[in-house]
């Protein structure tokens, strides 16, 4: 199956917010991607409940909701309810990881652990089954319009490499300077799901960058 394109809202332009939803629900995109940052675990702030839940109203697609925030266990029913399909905490900000990974289950949404560039994918080996999705970072988490680290790559393939006796199914989502001069490297190391912002969003046409995007064929056999 073709790997899945996940356009950034934090790089929409939130003075025509509805616009550029409307835009991804018109697109060959299958989710939209919302980063939520609290200015504390990365040196940014988002956005909270009220844009999260104005994005679910006007979403026709799934909402991957990516919480770059300390303490992620307390909100985890708050984002379900808010709209969240699928939401993914911070290794690092984990300190009992199955714990927070069976609270997202147990609110009903797919379940991803996110890995900042300098943590290695070995430290997932205990968990990696219960998992849905693995984020790689492949930027600093905080910022958009970050250069890719090329060092991504080589995590990509040792995840997809441990991924295949434990969990083949599993989504390996990476998120930071993803565009069209490195998508097809990505979906050979073995990513399936390409978040894209800038990439997106200050393209000539939105909708025709996504679905250039989603046309390019890495090679790889997708398990989605």
């Amino acid at each position: 199956m073709p790997h899945l394109i996940a356009p950034s809202v934090l790089s929409a332009d939130f003075a025509n917010l509805q616009r550029d939803i409307e835009m991804i629900n018109s697109s060959a995109a299958d989710w939209f991607h919302v980063d939520v940052m609290d200015g504390v675990f990365v040196p940014n702030i988002s956005f909270g409940f009220p844009v999260m839940e104005a994005i679910s109203r006007f979403a026709r697609k799934p909402l991957d909701v990516h919480l770059m925030i300390v303490n992620p266990d307390q909100y985890i029913e708050r984002f379900a309810a808010a709209g969240a399909a699928v939401i993914t905490v911070h290794y690092e900000a984990c300190t009992h990881l199955h714990r927070t990974v069976q609270a997202i289950h147990a609110a009903g949404c797919k379940a991803g652990v996110a890995l900042n560039p300098h943590t290695p994918v070995s430290l997932l080996s205990d968990i990696l089954a219960d998992l849905d999705m693995v984020l790689i970072m492949s930027v600093n988490p905080g910022f958009g319009g970050q250069q890719f680290i090329p060092n991504s790559l080589n995590k990509i393939a040792a995840l997809r490499k441990m991924a295949a006796a434990v969990n083949p199914d599993l989504l390996i989502e990476v998120d930071g300077g993803v565009g069209l001069h490195n998508t097809a490297a990505l979906l050979q190391a073995g990513a399936n799901v390409l978040v894209a912002g800038n990439a997106i969003f200050a393209a000539a046409s939105p909708m025709a960058m996504i679905s250039e995007l989603k046309q390019i064929d890495g090679g790889f056999v997708q398990h989605v």
